[in-house]
């Protein structure tokens, strides 16, 4: 079931290709700044959001180069984002999904979806994993939509768990599990 970070697969969907990350995406990502915007939806302070410097670009690119089970996420040959399964539990044969869209133009195209259901598929048929679990501040109802069409459901919330410049949000916890996705996986996208 593990696969060394060297061994990720590359993940395709037509001119959706989910690749390892490389030193070499410094460039792609710093050229995708910080949007206040998509800050928000990741829980951060869009009035705290500061443009994209070299030195985040490359601890952005650090992060992803160290974590097991990230994908860059590009389209047609342009990064746009990133998802990961992180916190893996081998012996629950559980993991978390995280997934960023960082070019603001392609939110709400069903990109995210699309790389979700690469990854999902991964999970569940190559790493053998059993459930897959998300957590997202409860006014990203665009994630939480793709979410839901790629089969998560919500299993409950924490009640004021995000402070989101002075204002308190909830924390949205979703759950997928391999019988689930079987048995939906045929669904369009």
């Amino acid at each position: 079931m593990s696969l060394a970070a060297n061994e990720l697969p590359v993940l395709i969907d037509g001119d959706l290709r989910l690749r390892p990350p490389a030193p070499e995406d410094v460039a792609a990502r710093y050229a995708l700044g910080n949007t206040p915007e998509i800050q928000r939806m990741f829980g951060g302070d869009p009035k705290a959001t500061r443009p994209m410097s070299q030195e985040q670009a490359q601890a952005w690119v650090d992060h992803h180069l160290n974590e097991p089970y990230a994908w860059m996420i590009e389209e047609s040959g342009r990064l746009i984002g990133s998802v990961r399964l992180h916190t893996l539990n081998v012996m629950d044969r559980r993991a978390s999904l995280a997934i960023g869209i960082l070019d603001p133009e392609r939110l709400g195209c069903g990109v995210g979806t699309r790389a979700m259901h690469l990854v999902v598929c991964h999970a569940f048929q190559t790493m053998e994993l059993h459930r897959l679990s998300v957590r997202v501040v409860s006014y990203n109802t665009r994630a939480i939509a793709a979410y839901r069409k790629v089969g998560f459901v919500e299993e409950g919330r924490e009640r004021e768990a995000a402070l989101v410049g002075q204002t308190w949000h909830d924390d949205v916890l979703l759950g997928l599990l391999t019988s689930e996705y079987s048995a939906n996986e045929s669904r369009a996208i």
